[in-house]
């Protein structure tokens, strides 16, 4: 084992949080501002990358930082390491309704492709670094970007799903197609590409948008119902603009005009 073995315990149903519990000198590294609360002597650290190159002098930090911002994530994340001489607790929070995948690394070929944001807490050790897709319509077409994290380790790591997490099991040769903003994670023997929606008609009014993520097996799949992405537009759309009559959005638009300095 190269990572730091960790217990933990997902609490909730819609608005989970992990409770990870860490024997003295065990480390667990989250994403920053994912802390929901955390017991005395448990000691805070702001780190490049993710920790797990840490021999590897300022450079091999910065490269393990600079890979997080191809993703679009922050160069730092955070550690938290038990300094106390009994099992201590810190609890990591979703950031908005869903659910909690916990993944035990060793049980999947020790590798995980995710969604750039999903990522939420990993025992030390797993690797967060960069999945580049092999195919250039994915970049160009998927929705999501042309990188996707990779989590690598024999540890623990925890991943965020919006709405309904459903996981399938994917035989060799099976497909499944899926809205891009959906798709949460895959195991690394997935083949992943997009496949454009045939019919012009489906592609200008149907709604979903004109690309699918296409997963073939053999593998599994984590897929989300509520991606962030669309929970934020339809509130977004929801909003009442400037200007307009006073109806049941007032209260929206009040913290909106507070929130502007209006």
């Amino acid at each position: 084992m190269n990572n730091h073995e960790i217990d933990f315990k997902i609490h909730g149903d819609d608005m989970q949080f992990v409770e990870v519990e860490l024997d003295p000198q065990e480390t667990v590294v989250a994403e920053a501002g994912s802390l929901m609360m955390m017991e005395d002597n448990i000691q805070m650290e702001t780190i490049f990358g993710d920790g797990s190159n840490a021999g590897g002098g300022f450079v091999g930090k910065l490269f393990s930082a600079g890979k997080r911002v191809l993703t679009g994530e922050s160069l730092f994340m955070t550690t938290f390491t038990n300094q106390g001489y009994d099992k201590k607790r810190v609890s990591f929070a979703s950031p908005y309704p869903g659910k909690i995948i916990p993944l035990d690394l060793s049980q999947f070929e020790g590798k995980i492709i995710c969604q750039k944001d999903a990522f939420l807490a990993a025992a030390k050790g797993v690797t967060v670094g960069v999945e580049f897709q092999r195919k250039l319509g994915t970049g160009f077409f998927g929705g999501e970007g042309f990188i996707m994290q990779k989590l690598e380790g024999d540890g623990m790591a925890f991943v965020h799903a919006g709405g309904t997490l459903h996981r399938k099991d994917l035989s060799s040769g099976e497909t499944l197609r899926v809205d891009t903003g959906c798709l949460v994670a895959m195991t690394s023997r997935v083949n992943y590409n997009i496949e454009f929606v045939k019919g012009v008609k489906t592609a200008l009014f149907g709604g979903e948008g004109l690309f699918f993520a296409t997963l073939r097996g053999p593998g599994t799949v984590w897929v989300q119902s509520l991606p962030f992405s669309r929970l934020a537009s339809r509130v977004f759309s929801a909003m009442p603009s400037h200007g307009g009559s006073k109806d049941e959005g007032s209260l929206a638009r009040g913290v909106f005009d507070l929130l502007n300095g209006d």
